[in-house]
């Protein structure tokens, strides 16, 4: 048995919707501009490039409803809207006719983004990790079993203080919840506890300490947070 020279940090987990039992999660991935809309309003072109990733780690993750700390260091803390996908069964080179039978389950969240410190890294060609990868960015609702889910279509929407914001379709995705599973499985060998956050529809924008968010994707549940 190992003895570790500090206390180990405690593993970041979800809430799964009617248990008792929570989802340990390992990595949280992210896929960049994955609708065409919110692509064009960031200032690129919408055709199907390849998928690209950003990574946040696991413990950046705000559940069951907490309060979300505005970030220090910014001044343009963005909401991003999107269906988050937990992997159960791990897997490399995964066929896209096969993708589905990885998912456990299926969760709202919330993609928070120092927008300021990501334009600036855009623009001098660095990293975007501290503009998304930083302290409570990963506001999540329960988690729900895949089984009965159909992730190809669905109302996504975000309403910040009761006013819709992001308001879209999951069949609006560039590119499906299968083919971006199959393409992440071709760059890292995906394991049980993995996260992909799927993307966001246009409408981001900024918020304030005071603002509630509320987030749903039709069929799966809702996330909210407030920012303090």
């Amino acid at each position: 048995m190992s003895v570790y020279v500090i206390a180990p940090p405690a593993i970041a987990a979800l809430q799964i919707k009617g248990s008792t039992q929570t989802f340990p999660v390992r990595r949280i991935f992210c896929v960049g501009r994955n609708y065409a809309e919110h692509a064009i309003e960031m200032g690129s072109d919408p055709t199907r490039e390849p998928p690209f990733y950003f990574a946040k780690p696991a413990d950046a993750l705000v559940v069951n409803d907490a309060d979300m700390p505005y970030p220090p260091a910014s001044k343009s803390l963005h909401h991003e809207m999107e269906l988050v996908v937990a992997i159960g069964t791990g897997g490399a080179d995964i066929a896209v006719a096969d993708a589905l039978k990885h998912v456990w389950g299926y969760c709202c969240g919330l993609d928070m983004t120092r927008r300021d410190l990501q334009n600036e890294a855009k623009k001098t060609g660095r990293p975007w990790d501290m503009g998304k990868g930083f302290d409570h960015s990963a506001p999540m609702g329960a988690l729900v079993p895949a089984a009965g889910i159909d992730p190809s279509k669905g109302l996504i929407e975000l309403r910040v203080n009761g006013k819709v914001t992001q308001t879209s379709d999951l069949s609006k995705l560039i590119w499906s919840v299968p083919e971006v599973i199959s393409n992440l499985s071709h760059l890292v060998r995906l394991a049980p506890g993995d996260l992909i956050m799927t993307g966001t529809p246009e409408g981001v924008a900024a918020v304030q300490r005071g603002d509630v968010l509320e987030g749903i994707v039709e069929g799966v549940g809702s996330v909210r947070t407030r920012i303090v």
